[in-house]
């Protein structure tokens, strides 16, 4: 398996984002996360960042044109040409043709859909624990993983805040818009037959331990 392609699949607070810097760091593939993009465009006050702001800071989705283009223009760069790893892309089956006309296109293919898991509550209270350092973005979860003083980063001492996106209202809005949009494209990954579920309840550790595993089956499955 010369070119290994993988897509995170799964709703916010599920693991995507944990399981992403490991498998990275593991098979030396272009993270591509969505999310991140859109955050720096928006930081940045670009065109495409106060267009995304407008529905990020709702928790919903940004329009598919805008990311369809940001993220097959990021497929064509030099890092990803030898495998990548998507994280956040495809949210909808719009996305996830677009994307698989672009793969084939260029002779490419996917490798499997990661599918992370959770219940709905246990996701708010992942999400909704979390604060940010202002000046670094070290993270911290108020119950999960607190900084030893309350409201200050252990690091660099500067405040903790909760990101917009990270309120409870805004979670549940983001669940709802990944049950309605998202979601289906488990069953369109699964027809396809590249879809892979993983228990994201389950330790970090336990859960990249699984999907090793099953990667290095679908690579010796291809092999035989």
């Amino acid at each position: 398996m010369s070119e290994l392609n993988l897509i995170l699949l799964g709703p916010p607070g599920a693991g995507k984002g944990t399981q992403a810097a490991l498998l990275t760091e593991d098979f030396g593939l272009a993270h591509i996360a969505t999310g991140d993009i859109l955050r720096a465009a928006r930081e940045e006050q670009t065109e495409l960042g106060l267009l995304a702001k407008q529905y990020m800071d709702k928790g919903e989705l940004v329009p598919d044109t805008v990311v369809i283009a940001v993220i097959l223009e990021r497929l064509g760069e030099d890092d990803a040409r030898d495998g990548f790893l998507l994280d956040g892309f495809p949210r909808t089956i719009e996305q996830a043709g677009a994307l698989g006309t672009e793969l084939e296109s260029h002779e490419r293919r996917l490798t499997a859909v990661l599918l992370l898991d959770a219940a709905d509550d246990l996701l708010v209270k992942r999400i909704s624990g979390r604060r940010v350092c202002r000046k670094e973005g070290h993270v911290y979860h108020v119950d999960l993983d607190p900084p030893k003083h309350e409201g200050r980063c252990d690091i660099d001492g500067s405040e903790l805040e909760q990101r917009a996106d990270d309120s409870e209202e805004t979670v549940r809005n983001r669940l709802v818009v990944y049950h309605a949009q998202t979601e289906p494209l488990i069953a369109y990954y699964e027809e396809r037959g590249t879809l892979r579920r993983f228990d994201g309840t389950r330790s970090p550790t336990q859960v990249h331990a699984h999907i090793r595993a099953t990667l290095a089956t679908l690579r010796l499955e291809e092999d035989l």
